[in-house]
């Protein structure tokens, strides 16, 4: 790249900079000021002519300064060579904070609450995704002769309690051969295929047992399915108020939340965020959703041994703080991933 396409960016990177601190349009006279660019004013006002003619800034008002364009952004994160740190205080605070949750569930609003205050952000984490989890333990316990309750803990934490009504008795002898059966159809497998293999165990019990596998194989396969109502976790909704008037330009902040409220439209932005460790961030129109043409959306999986649990990242206005977002994100899900591991 020309040295001259090199400074235009860092033209383009202090025009970014400004807007996201301060919300106002930049003139050259401010760059100037403000950064050591190292040339003119009139070689700056030069830059954003041509920047502006390229797509990368603009001009909201007549007579004002230059705010950057969804391109402009995209180029600015895409030439990002540092990502801002966290400091070694705020890594312990972040793994203390996750590690005092006392299950999946806390850990999982844990790490969303706190991940929008780290970024001022709405915070959003998925579920671990069926697929991905593993059955690790199964328990089955005799509450009576005739009631059990099946206890089911997967390697993600996620921990299902079910009651099953018998409607006859089992002694002991029949509880080991259950349980017995039960557990070699799920230890270790992943719930779909655990799923497939409870459903199959009526056919292969003893004649004695049919029954009552009957109806325990029914409770759990409708155990380990998905619950679509429990996909999601926001955290930080309220942080979108405070700079509603970002979303003007492109439709307004009740666009905004109205698609938040759709579930499938944020795991939708979730799902490429397959890989741990690796940021995701699409802005404006790249979201390819209409109601959030005025947002950014910055995302990344988390898991454990390689594995992806299931993603999450936060949403904003596109006048955001891209690397000090994109840091934060990466930083809670590997936090995240590693307390979920030792579990």
């Amino acid at each position: 790249m020309s040295s001259t396409e090199d400074r235009r960016f860092e033209v383009l990177r202090a025009i970014v900079a400004d807007y996201v601190s301060t919300k106002e349009p930049i003139g050259s006279k401010t760059l100037v000021e403000r950064h050591n660019l190292g040339v003119s004013s009139a070689t700056v006002r030069n830059d954003m002519a041509v920047l502006e003619a390229e797509g990368y800034i603009t001009q909201p008002h007549t007579s004002s300064g230059r705010i950057p364009t969804d391109k402009g952004y995209r180029q600015f994160v895409d030439r990002i060579a540092e990502v801002k740190p966290l400091s070694a205080a705020e890594r312990k605070a972040i793994i203390q904070f996750l590690e005092s949750g006392v299950d999946l569930d806390d850990v999982l609003r844990r790490g969303v609450r706190l991940l929008a205050q780290l970024t001022r952000q709405v915070a959003v984490v998925q579920y671990p995704t069926v697929s991905a989890s593993t059955v690790r333990h199964l328990e089955v316990v005799a509450l009576n002769p005739a009631r059990l309750l099946l206890v089911v803990i997967t390697d993600t934490g996620r921990v299902d309690q079910r009651i099953v009504e018998l409607g006859t008795v089992v002694d002991d002898e029949d509880l080991a051969a259950l349980r017995g059966m039960l557990g070699a159809a799920m230890d270790g497998k992943r719930l779909a295929a655990a799923s497939a293999a409870v459903a199959e165990l009526p056919e292969q019990a003893p004649p004695k047992l049919r029954d009552v596998l009957i109806k325990v194989s029914t409770v759990m396969v409708e155990t380990l399915v998905e619950h679509p109502e429990e996909r999601l976790v926001l955290g930080g909704t309220a942080n979108l108020t405070r700079n509603a008037g970002d979303f003007g330009i492109h439709g307004s902040l009740r666009n905004v939340l109205e698609a938040l409220e759709e579930q499938v439209v944020v795991l939708k932005l979730l799902a490429a965020a397959q890989q741990p460790g690796m940021v995701t961030v699409r802005i404006g129109e790249e979201t390819q959703v209409e109601e959030m043409r005025g947002t950014s959306v910055v995302t990344t999986g988390y898991g454990s041994a390689g594995a992806v649990l299931g993603g999450m990242g936060v949403l904003g206005p596109t006048r955001m703080d891209y690397p000090g977002t994109i840091a934060s994100v990466a930083a809670v899900a590997r936090y995240i991933g590693e307390v979920l591991a030792e579990r």
